[in-house]
């Protein structure tokens, strides 16, 4: 589940990532209503990418319009619609062509100290060259900055929206792939006013043409 402004809320469980849905495994296809909503609301719970109704549908082994059907009732459920319901402190979105749980905008702040206070420890050396990554890239993919780190970065950047480092600022058109960017949050504690007062990298890598100090996307 992310915050309003796309920090990952902490959880025990293990993010799945992208395409989660498609790829869980099943024994028995859920029947009632019930079952169907409950196995909806366990994915969710777990993922952290927008989940496709077809991809929730294959894990489901249920039609894709009795997975939009669950869908449209856990939104009544959470928006406290339904009968018997109380809108609950997060909410089902859709967004990227998927849906995905978000905590409430009203309980963003609330959320993101809480996170904080939770994570007082230092930021790994992964964590600090994934930050690096995305500062000099942003806008930037999950899959583009493991690509550049050539390591999987999933839980990296769980760790980073966590601590208010990175959010979410767009979706790539081509893909729907959420792209990720600094916050001032970042600027604060390097002392710094924009991201155009980012020292110099290039002299410092082993190929200078890869292009780090070329910021692509917000400043």
């Amino acid at each position: 589940m992310t915050t309003e402004t796309g920090s990952s809320s902490p959880s025990e469980h293990s993010s799945l990532g992208a395409g989660v849905a498609a790829t869980v495994h099943r024994t028995v296809a859920p029947s009632s209503s019930a079952d169907v909503d409950r196995a909806l609301e366990a994915i969710f719970m777990v993922a952290d990418e927008p989940q496709s109704l077809v991809s929730l549908a294959t894990a489901l082994g249920r039609p894709v319009a009795v997975v939009r059907q669950g869908v449209e009732r856990l939104v009544e459920d959470y928006d406290g619609r339904a009968s018997g319901s109380v809108r609950r402190g997060f909410e089902l979105r859709e967004v990227a062509g998927g849906w995905r749980l978000y905590v409430r905008g009203e309980h963003d702040p609330l959320v993101r100290d809480f996170v904080m206070t939770q994570n007082p420890s230092r930021l790994s050396q992964a964590a600090l060259e994934t930050l690096a990554v995305i500062a000099y890239k942003q806008p930037i993919s999950r899959g583009a900055v493991a690509s550049i780190r050539a390591v999987n970065v999933d839980s990296v950047v769980r760790t980073l929206l966590s601590r208010g480092l990175i959010t979410e600022v767009s979706t790539q058109a081509e893909t729907g792939a959420i792209l990720y960017g600094t916050t001032d949050m970042l600027l604060t504690q390097l002392g710094l006013n924009s991201l155009d007062e980012l020292p110099k990298i290039s002299p410092l890598l082993a190929d200078g043409s890869e292009g780090f100090d070329d910021l692509q996307g917000v400043r």
